[in-house]
This record gives structure tokens, C-alpha cells and sequence, in this order.
């Protein structure tokens, strides 16, 4: 924290001192006078008051505007464009465009800021991309932050690897500078808002998650999920469109492709989802329900031609009509065939007890005596 302070004072400081500059005499080995258009040796271009004055030996590097890059001496492949741009660079591949776009900039290296005062207080931070006006603007040394929209992760100083997207995005992110403010990801105005300590969260729609301070893991969808009244600080949570969407009804229905074709049974590991009715809460418990239902769906239209309702629905009739007929016909044709069979064995029947009467032998008389 003293350096951050010490830094901010250095802020306020360095445009008066930069003042008295014009008066001190050029470094040693510092480049000649530029020509008209600005050209120097090196691949190096300067327009403005005492840009790149202090160029020594650095190459591909190019300064327009009053005091960008001033300090620069024997660093490369910089571009400072605006008013005081990376007036205290002294590092590799920064990128700056806005009046006072990384101004105290040191050490860090490979960052990029477009905005006023864009990644103003950066020293030692890289990697770091900020696209806004007062993008990153308290960032000192946290690296590889993508921030997109007006402040941006405006307060982060040690948060590493977020993205903000949308503005004031993670604007508060690790503003207690203790740095745990890492790998958060926020698209949308204001996503994340409020969210200091807190790791590991995602939040995407306008306004998404305006509770989350010191939570982690947290998964929010839509815009201004999260944001009822009484919705807490929480963590390991996922809300998509649920009823603390800030209007009180939520989504009213809910498609997910990829599922009606794959049932699955109940029992053993597979458990059955549960929904609470008064808060929109999934759940789960292991089912009772034994029963498998698939749903039906009819067969879809070929591609480029829409049926209408009425003449699809007519053709499935039609379809079962069909059907039934089938096996009615093939129905008929069993009973006619068995018909036949016993008719046939009726006839074999009564032949064969025709010739056993025709062999049965007569009756003797017995003599009584």
C-alpha cells in the first residue's frame, strides 16, 4: 500500500516537475534535433514537446505528443500517442494511446492502454490490455488483466488474470489491495460490480452479480441475476436467469437442447433433478420413479419447406388411418386362413371315424346253458 500511495502522490507530482524538464540539458548520448518530419535513426519517430528526449540507443519507438515517452532511453518497440503517453516508460513493447495513457509506467512491459488515463498508475504490471477511458487506472502490478470499457477494473492494483468486459466491469475488483481479486471474468455494464476479494467468478449480462463482494465460484446468466434484495455474498453458487433477476420473475421457461433424445434410467447413480417451486432452486434426490418416458416428437419437415399445422396434423391421421387398415387386412387374412385349417381338419375327422366303423367287429352271442 505505501507504494501505491507513494505512486498516486508521484501522479499528482509529475506534471509540475515535468515543467522545470525543458530547462535541463539533454542527456550525453541523447539524439540530435529531430529533421522536420520527425525521423529519427532506428526506426524511431518523435512529434511533440520533448518526445522521446531521452532516446539513446532504443529502436522502433514512436512518440507523438508532448512528453510521451520522455523518459525512454534504450528500450524498444514502444508507442506512446497523447500527452504525457508513457512519459516514464523504460520497458519493451507498451503500447499507449490517450492523454496521460500509462503515464507512470516503470518496468512493465508488453501492455497495452487505449483511453484517457488508461492504466495510468501502472509500474511493473504486464501483459495487461485496457481499452477505455480509466481502464485499469488503479492497476500497479497485476498482470495479465483484459479490461474493455469505461473503468473498467478501474480499482484493481494486484488482481491478476481477470477480464472485464462492459462499463465499470469488475470496477471495485481488488480494491482492499490485498490481491486476491484473481481469474474473475464479467461481461456487461457493471457486471461484478462490487465484487473486492472474490476469485474464480463469472457473471455475463448487464448488471449480473452486484452482491458478490468476497465470494468464489460463483456462475451467473442474465442480466441482473443476482441482484434482489436479500440475495447474499455467496459462493459455489450458479444462477441463470432466476428470480433474483431484480424484476421478480425470471425466465418463465427454460429450453436446453441435447437432452428429450437422452434419457436415462433412475436408480443407481443416476439421481433425479429437483425444483423448488418458491425460489427456482435445482436440487436433487435419488427417485422413486422407476418409469421411463421418452417424448415423442414428430418427424421434422425436410430442410427450406415449412408445413403448416393443419396439413401436417392431417397427415399423420392419415398415416394412422393407414396403419390401422393394414393390420385389419392382415388381421382378416389370419382368421380366413385358420378358417380354412379347421374346416380341413373337421374333414379329416370324420373319415377316419367313418373307416373305424367300417372295421369294428360284430357283436358275438354267448350260449347260456
Amino acid at each position: 500500500m505505501y507504494s501505491l500511495i507513494r505512486l498516486k502522490t508521484l501522479a499528482s507530482c509529475v506534471l509540475i516537475c515535468i515543467a522545470f524538464l525543458p530547462q535541463m540539458h539533454a542527456a550525453p548520448n541523447a539524439l540530435p534535433p529531430p529533421p522536420p518530419d520527425g525521423c529519427y535513426p532506428g526506426f524511431t519517430t518523435a512529434e511533440g514537446c520533448n518526445a522521446l528526449f531521452s532516446l539513446t540507443s532504443g529502436a522502433g519507438n514512436t512518440a507523438v505528443g508532448w512528453y510521451s515517452l520522455y523518459f525512454n532511453t534504450t528500450h524498444s518497440y514502444s508507442t506512446g500517442v497523447g500527452a504525457g503517453a508513457l512519459v516514464l516508460n523504460n520497458a519493451d513493447s507498451n503500447t499507449a494511446v490517450g492523454a496521460a495513457a500509462m503515464l507512470l509506467n516503470t518496468t512493465g512491459h508488453e501492455n497495452t492502454a487505449m483511453g484517457v488515463d488508461a492504466m495510468v498508475y501502472n509500474d511493473s504490471g504486464e501483459f495487461n490490455d485496457a481499452f477505455g477511458g480509466f481502464a485499469l487506472f488503479n492497476n500497479t502490478d497485476g498482470f495479465s488483466n483484459n479490461a474493455v470499457g469505461d473503468s473498467a477494473l478501474f480499482e484493481n492494483i494486484h488482481g491478476a488474470q481477470n477480464t472485464a468486459v462492459g462499463d465499470l466491469a469488475l470496477a471495485n475488483n481488488d480494491v482492499s489491495g490485498n490481491g486476491l481479486g484473481n481469474n474473475n471474468t464479467a461481461v456487461g455494464a457493471q457486471a461484478l460490480v462490487n465484487n473486492g476479494d472474490g476469485s474464480e467468478n463469472t457473471a455475463v449480462g448487464t448488471g449480473a452479480g452486484p452482491n458478490v463482494i468476497d465470494g468464489f465460484n460463483n456462475t451467473y446468466l442474465g442480466d441482473f441475476v443476482g441482484s434482489l434484495t436479500g440475495t447474499p455474498d455467496e459462493s459455489n453458487t450458479i444462477r441463470i436467469g432466476d428470480l433474483s433477476n431484480g424484476n421478480g420473475a425470471g425466465s418463465l421457461a427454460c429450453f436446453i437442447g441435447g437432452i428429450f433424445n437422452n434419457p436415462q434410467p433412475v436408480g443407481g447413480s443416476v439421481v433425479e433433478v429437483t425444483l423448488d417451486l418458491s425460489n427456482d432452486k435445482l436440487g436433487w434426490a435419488v427417485g422413486p420413479n422407476t418409469r421411463l418416458q421418452v417424448p415423442q416428437r414428430a418427424v421434422p419437415a425436410p430442410r427450406g419447406r415449412v408445413q403448416p399445422a393443419a396439413h401436417a396434423e392431417h397427415q399423420a391421421i392419415n398415416k394412422k388411418v393407414d396403419k390401422l387398415q393394414a393390420t385389419v387386412a392382415q388381421q382378416q387374412r389370419q382368421i380366413e386362413t385358420l378358417t380354412a385349417q379347421l374346416r380341413e381338419q373337421a374333414a379329416q375327422i370324420q373319415k377316419v371315424s367313418a373307416q373305424l366303423e367300417m372295421v369294428k367287429p360284430a357283436p358275438q352271442m354267448v350260449e347260456n346253458r
